[in-house]
C-alpha cells in the first residue's frame, strides 16, 4: 500500500503566492527566521483566542516570543505585548476580560496581567527569583507558580542571600555527594523548583512571603529540565492542587517514578500521594468539573521513559481508578476535557502523523479529529476547538474547528510573505516489509524543483529518540525541505522502534539498537530505490542525530556500502562509556537491560566502537560542548578515530549549545556545513 498526500507545490494551503517572483526553495535563513505560533488559548466564552508568537531577532542572535489575540470569527490577529522583551504562558482570568502571562520586561521572568478593555499590562509578581511557570486559580482570587530555591530554606530571603554568597565567593569549587551532577544542559545548582501558591491584594498583585506548598516532598515541581504548567493542577474549587513530582533522592538519575500529589492550597498539610502504588511516571493531572475525578495519563514499566501513556480515571472519594480506552494502542500526549465531561481529547504520534483524538470516556472508543500532519498544540472551549498544525509543507498555523474537529476553518497565515516565492518538494508516504516482514513505514521528499525523469542525489535522514517519529510535520532542526532545496531527494524511515505504530513496535527496539533498526533501514532503502525511479542509489548520504547519529556511526562499520558522506550530530560512540557519562541513567539502563558492569555484553553487542576498523566513508561530525544527554567527548572520539584512520572528516564543534542547536545563527552555519558536505561528496 503507497499513501500519497495531497500536495501544494506553492508551500502550504493559505500561504500566498507572487504572480513574478522567481521560485526557489527552502533556505536555511528562511527557516530560522520564520514566525512560530504555539500555545493557542481559548477565552472561556470562545470568543478570542490568545496565543504566542515566536520572532526572530536574527542580528541579536536570539529569538522572541510575545502574546497575540485572534478573533474567532476571522479578522486580524493583533499583537498584545511589548516589543523588546519576551512574553509567554497566556491564561485568561475566568471572567475572560484580562490576560495573564509570563514576561521578562522587568528583568526578569515574572507574571503579569492586561486588561483587554484598554490600559498597559500591570506587574503580579515581584520575586527575587524567576516564576517559571504559573496557574491562576478558578476563582481567579490566587495565584499557584514555581520558583527555583534552596529546598531546606525556610522562606525566599534565605534563598536569596544563599545564592548571593554563593556568587560572591571566590571559591569556584562545588561538592557533590549524588548524581544529577548535571542535566541536560545545566550543571546542578542546589536548587530545586518549588511550588507556591500566593493570594492577590486589593490592587491585583501577589505580594508578601508566598506560601511553598510542596514543602515535604524533595523534587522539581515542575520537573527538569522540560516541565511546565501542565504538571500541576487547582481542584475547581480552588481548595487544594495536585502536582506531579519524582523525588530528589539518590536513585532520581535512573527512576522514572512521577507520583501525583494533592495538597491543600494554604499548605497546611503534607502533601498525599494518590499514586504510590506505581512505581512508574504518572502526570498531567486535569479535574472533572465538580472536583470528584482527577484524570491523567500512566506508564506501568518503571525505569522506561518511552512506555506508553495511559489515560487514567481516578475517584478521589474511593480511590478507584480504571484505564480509559485500553485497547487504544496509542501514547498520549496530554488531557483536555469536552465541556460535557465525556470525552477527552489528546494528541498522539500515529502512523507517521500526529494526530489529535477524541476518546469516550464512558466506552474508551478513540477517534481520530484533526491529522494530516502535526497537531502540535490544541484547545477546547465550549463548542470550539482551535489546534496549531503543521506539515513536511507548512509551518503551523492555527485552525478553528468544532469540538469533533469537522469543517476546520485556518485562522492565522503567518510567514505567507517570507514564503511567497519558496516551493516546496513534494512528499509521499510508503510502506514496505520491514524486520520480519512487518509493516514499516517511510517517506520520500522530491527536490523542490523535480522534473520528471531525472535523477537526484540523496540524503537519507535517520530519527533520533530512538523511540520517536520522523513523519509529516515541520522540523525546525531536521527540516527536510532544507535538503530538497540544495536539489537532493530525501528519504527517511520510522523503522521499528519509533511511535505511533504501536506500543509492541516501539519496545522492539530496546536491547537491540543494532540489529531490527538496522534491517529496516536496508530494506527501506532498498523499497525506496525500487519504486522512485528519480532516487540517484549512486550518490547518497545518511544523516542522524541522538540515536540517528548514534546509528551514523553503527551503519560506519556495518553497512557503509551505499554512502557517498554521513553525518552524526551528537550520536552515541562507544555505548559503554555513554552508560557511564550520560546523566539519565535509566535511559542506557533500560535500552540495555542493566548496568555495564552487570551486562557489560549488552552494551558491546552493538557498540559502534568495536566497529572502527571497518569505517571507510568520510564523516562530518557535529557537537555542542553542553550536551550532557550524549557528552561531547563521544564526538571527539568519532572524529579521533576519522582521523587517526585517514578518513575525509570533519568535526564542527558549538562551545554554547546542548543536545540541539538553537541560536539562529548557529542554526544557519550548522546547514550551511552540512549542506557544503553533502555537496562536496554528491556532486
Amino acid at each position: 500500500m503507497i499513501r500519497t498526500a495531497v500536495l501544494c507545490l506553492a508551500v502550504a494551503a493559505g500561504l500566498a503566492t507572487h504572480a513574478h517572483a522567481a521560485p526557489r526553495g527552502l533556505t536555511a535563513h528562511d527557516l530560522v527566521n520564520l514566525e512560530r505560533v504555539s500555545a493557542p488559548t481559548l477565552s472561556p466564552d470562545g470568543q478570542q483566542l490568545a496565543f504566542v508568537l515566536r520572532q526572530t531577532d536574527y542580528d541579536n542572535n536570539r529569538g522572541q516570543t510575545s502574546i497575540w489575540l485572534q478573533p474567532w470569527d476571522g479578522g486580524a490577529a493583533r499583537r498584545l505585548t511589548a516589543q523588546g522583551s519576551s512574553a509567554g504562558s497566556p491564561q485568561w482570568a475566568p471572567d475572560g476580560r484580562s490576560l495573564y502571562f509570563l514576561s521578562s520586561r522587568s528583568g526578569s521572568m515574572q507574571v503579569w496581567r492586561l486588561a483587554l478593555d484598554g490600559g498597559d499590562a500591570t506587574q503580579v509578581t515581584d520575586y527575587p527569583f524567576d516564576v517559571g511557570s504559573f496557574r491562576l486559580s478558578p476563582d481567579g482570587h490566587a495565584l499557584a507558580f514555581s520558583l527555583e530555591v534552596y529546598p531546606d530554606c525556610p522562606d525566599l530571603a534565605c534563598s536569596s542571600e544563599r545564592l548571593a554568597a554563593r556568587s560572591a565567593s571566590k571559591a569556584s569549587g562545588v561538592l557533590h555527594d549524588r548524581l544529577f551532577v548535571r542535566h541536560w544542559d545545566n550543571w546542578s545548582s542546589g536548587r530545586l523548583n518549588q511550588l507556591f501558591v500566593s493570594r492577590f491584594d486589593g490592587a491585583g498583585r501577589v505580594t508578601g512571603e508566598p506560601i511553598r506548598v510542596s514543602r515535604g516532598v524533595l523534587a522539581d515541581v515542575p520537573s527538569k529540565p522540560f516541565g511546565d504548567e501542565g504538571d500541576y493542577v487547582w481542584a475547581p474549587d480552588g481548595q487544594s492542587l495536585v502536582f506531579s513530582a519524582r523525588l530528589s533522592s539518590a536513585d532520581e538519575p535512573w527512576s522514572t517514578n512521577f507520583d501525583l500529589y494533592q495538597v491543600r492550597f494554604d499548605g497546611s498539610a503534607e502533601p498525599r500521594n494518590l499514586t504510590a502504588d506505581n512505581p512508574a511516571t504518572d502526570t498531567g493531572p486535569v479535574f472533572s468539573a465538580d472536583g470528584r475525578t482527577l484524570y491523567y495519563r500512566a506508564m506501568r514499566r518503571a525505569g522506561f521513559e518511552a512506555d506508553r501513556y495511559a489515560l487514567i480515571e481516578l475517584t478521589l472519594g474511593s480511590g478507584s481508578r480504571r484505564e480509559i480506552a485500553a485497547d487504544w494502542d496509542r501514547s498520549a500526549d496530554t488531557i483536555v476535557l469536552s465541556a460535557d465531561g465525556r470525552r477527552i481529547l489528546t494528541t498522539a504520534y500515529d502512523a507517521g502523523q500526529h494526530a489529535l483524538f477524541s476518546i469516550d470516556i464512558g466506552t474508551g472508543q478513540a477517534a481520530r479529529i484533526a491529522a494530516d500532519g502535526s497537531i502540535s498544540a490544541f484547545d477546547l472551549a465550549g463548542d470550539r476547538l482551535v489546534f496549531a498544525r503543521d506539515s513536511l509543507v507548512s509551518p503551523a498555523q492555527l485552525f478553528a474547528a468544532d469540538p469533533h474537529g469537522k469543517t476546520p476553518r485556518q485562522l492565522t497565515r503567518f510567514n505567507a510573505e517570507r514564503l511567497a516565492e519558496v516551493r516546496m518538494g513534494e512528499y509521499q508516504q510508503f510502506q514496505f516489509a520491514g524486520w520480519g516482514d512487518e509493516p514499516v513505514h517511510g517517506y520520500v521528499v522530491r527536490p523542490w524543483n523535480y522534473r520528471r525523469g531525472q535523477k537526484y542525489p540523496v540524503a537519507f535522514i535517520i530519527h533520533g529518540g530512538p523511540q520517536g517519529s520522523m513523519g509529516n510535520s515541520f522540523h525546525y532542526r531536521w527540516n527536510p525541505q532544507t535538503y530538497a532545496a540544495q536539489g537532493f531527494a530525501v528519504v527517511f524511515i520510522d523503522f521499528h522502534g519509533s511511535a505511533g505504530y504501536g506500543q509492541a513496535f516501539t519496545d522492539s527496539i530496546s536491547g537491540d539498537w543494532g540489529g531490527k533498526p538496522l534491517v529496516d533501514l536496508q530494506k527501506g532503502w532498498n523499497h525506496a530505490l525500487a519504486t522512485f525511479d528519480f532516487l540517484d542509489g549512486e550518490r547518497a548520504c545518511a544523516l542522524g542525530a541522538s540515536y540517528g547519529g548514534y546509528m551514523v556511526n553503527w551503519i560506519a562499520g556495518a553497512w557503509n556500502e551505499p554512502w557517498d558522506c554521513l553525518v552524526n550530530h551528537s550520536g552515541v560512540f562507544d555505548t559503554r562509556m555513554m552508560g557511564y557519562s550520560t546523566e539519565e541513567l535509566w535511559f542506557t539502563e533500560w535500552e540495555n537491560r542493566g548496568t555495564p558492569w552487570d551486562v557489560p555484553q549488552n552494551y558491546e553487542q552493538f557498540n559502534p566502537i568495536n566497529k572502527v576498523g571497518q569505517w571507510r566513508v568520510p564523516m562530518l561530525v557535529i557537537h555542542g560542548q553542553l550536551d550532557f544527554r550524549i557528552p561531547v567527548e563521544q564526538g571527539l572520539a568519532a572524529f579521533t578515530a576519522l582521523q587517526r584512520r585517514g578518513i575525509d572528516s570533519q568535526f564542527l564543534y558549538f562551545p554554547d549549545e546542548n543536545h540541539w542547536v538553537l541560536k539562529p545563527q548557529n542554526s544557519v552555519q550548522w546547514h550551511d556545513t552540512v549542506n557544503a558536505w553533502l555537496h562536496k561528496h554528491l556532486d
